[in-house]
């Protein structure tokens, strides 16, 4: 069994932390290439460094033997929409385990630590989106307890 460790990410995983990224997002983009951007588009565009600058994001990382091996990334706000009373919601944004550590368990212990984080800070709800495509997501989010929430629907014209 992997001795793992779960922290908060620093600015000095960024490296690390972005090289992730970018597999997660390549991982992604070859998935489903004709929806998703290159993992270099993406590069970019987006860097994990925004969830460590902004206090209302949050960042967990996963060790074995001090190597990053996951990271998971959400922030916590205030839902505001015409038609529903406001909630207190955090979101997962990103979640992402290397290939050689999956099925360990560790995708579990990111989740329930931003979960904890997230009671901790009055959260009362947290969403998760996930692609269609992404059967294995779907599948471990309602593990966790998820369940459908908003139907978006699609259709190519």
């Amino acid at each position: 069994m992997l001795s793992i460790t779960i922290s908060a990410g620093q600015m000095s995983d960024i490296e690390e932390l972005n090289a992730m990224m970018f597999e997660l997002h390549d991982e992604h983009h070859l998935a489903c290439p004709e929806f998703f951007k290159t993992a270099h588009d993406i590069e970019q565009e987006k860097s994990i460094s925004r969830y460590l600058d902004d206090p209302e994001c949050l960042v967990f990382v996963a060790k074995v033997e001090n190597n990053i091996v996951g990271f998971i990334t959400g922030h916590f706000s205030e839902l505001v929409s015409s038609v529903s009373k406001p909630v207190q919601m955090g979101s997962i944004d990103e979640l992402y385990v290397r290939k050689a550590y999956r099925h360990q368990h560790i995708a579990n212990q990111l989740c329930s630590t931003l979960h904890q984080r997230f009671k901790e800070y009055g959260v009362a709800q947290i969403f998760v989106e996930v692609w269609e495509f992404n059967s294995s997501a779907q599948k471990f989010y309602q593990q966790l307890g998820f369940d459908h929430h908003i139907h978006w629907l699609r259709k190519s014209i």
